[in-house]
């Protein structure tokens, strides 16, 4: 244990006693010498101004109060290489974000690994993170629309939808920044709309804060709205789905959370069954139809119809040779 080390733990052991706490005591947890512990005392007391008291009844330490703090930045073992990791999760959700804020912190981080001989930013190196089918929005357009969220005020800005590949001008008020299948999302009221909305942030063009609060939304409202059914699809539910799996799916599927409200059942056969709320069947569609052969849509007739027809379509474009 070096003298860094020392000094942090002496600091944890006086803040999680009220009584003064024996020398042999802290010698021990220390790891140290009589000699060694009481430069360190001294060090706190002169370099940190740490209100350390002797109780001479006691032949303890204590401290003279319990707000002190050391000054500075302090971190365990454990908690920097959690550092390290979250860093990289950040880094990786979206490349670029605050990476002029966070770069003297990274450096710090990485110093102290290696003094804790951690290994300087090796966590990160074996941190693997796959992003499958990604839509990168840019900095800029990231760091306004997360800056405006966090400020509760109102941002004005152009919207490329895909669905009928129009520009369409919004105002609205951010409520929630949602990263979604490796995408960014903002759950906004729209004030054109006058209605809750998700925006897709690789979509948005030259967005402008505005000097304007936001409307600020409850929690209980937001949650109605856009986690009662399936997918990034807001709104009611209008509908319920009964998906049955083959038992080999079924030991992959049982796993998964598709919805806070999904009901599962293991049938007799070793299939397994999935029945959830959605609203737009869209997104619902595509997960089905990646399970091919794998998954019988049971319910509602509607769904089962189209999943039908989309596996005859797509068997269809093989029936010739190229």
């Amino acid at each position: 244990m070096d003298r860094m080390q020392r000094i942090f733990k002496l600091h944890q052991i006086l803040k999680a006693h009220r009584y003064p706490v024996p020398r042999a005591k802290l010698e021990s947890a220390l790891e140290c010498s009589r000699a060694s512990l009481t430069r360190i005392l001294n060090e706190m007391r002169n370099y940190f101004d740490a209100p350390i008291e002797h109780d001479r009844d006691a032949g303890g330490y204590k401290y003279s109060h319990d707000a002190y703090e050391l000054p500075g930045l302090w971190f365990t073992p454990s908690e920097l290489l959690a550092l390290s990791a979250a860093q990289k999760l950040l880094e990786d959700a979206q490349p670029g974000l605050l990476d002029s804020q966070l770069a003297p912190l990274k450096n710090r981080i990485d110093k102290l690994l290696a003094q804790e001989h951690l290994g300087s930013g090796q966590l990160a190196k074996r941190l693997r993170i796959l992003r499958m089918a990604a839509r990168q929005p840019d900095t800029h357009t990231f760091q306004t629309v997360a800056g405006a969220t966090a400020q509760r005020l109102q941002l004005a800005m152009a919207y490329h939808g895909r669905e009928r590949n129009a520009v369409t001008q919004r105002t609205v008020s951010p409520q929630r920044l949602v990263h979604y299948r490796d995408n960014w999302y903002l759950d906004a009221w729209c004030h054109e709309r006058n209605a809750l909305r998700s925006f897709a942030l690789d979509r948005i063009r030259e967005p402008r804060t505005l000097a304007v609060a936001c409307l600020d939304l409850d929690d209980t409202q937001l949650d109605a709205h856009y986690t009662a059914t399936y997918g990034i699809f807001a709104g009611p539910a209008k509908d319920t789905a009964i998906l049955r799996f083959t038992p080999e799916r079924a030991r992959w599927v049982a796993d998964e959370t598709w919805h806070p409200e999904q009901h599962d059942t293991w049938l007799a056969d070793g299939r397994f069954e999935r029945t959830l709320p959605y609203a737009d069947p869209r997104e619902l569609l595509l997960d089905i139809l990646k399970y091919g052969p794998d998954v019988e849509v049971i319910a509602p007739p509607e769904l089962r119809k189209e999943i039908a027809q989309r596996l005859k379509s797509a068997a269809a474009q093989y029936d010739h040779p190229l």
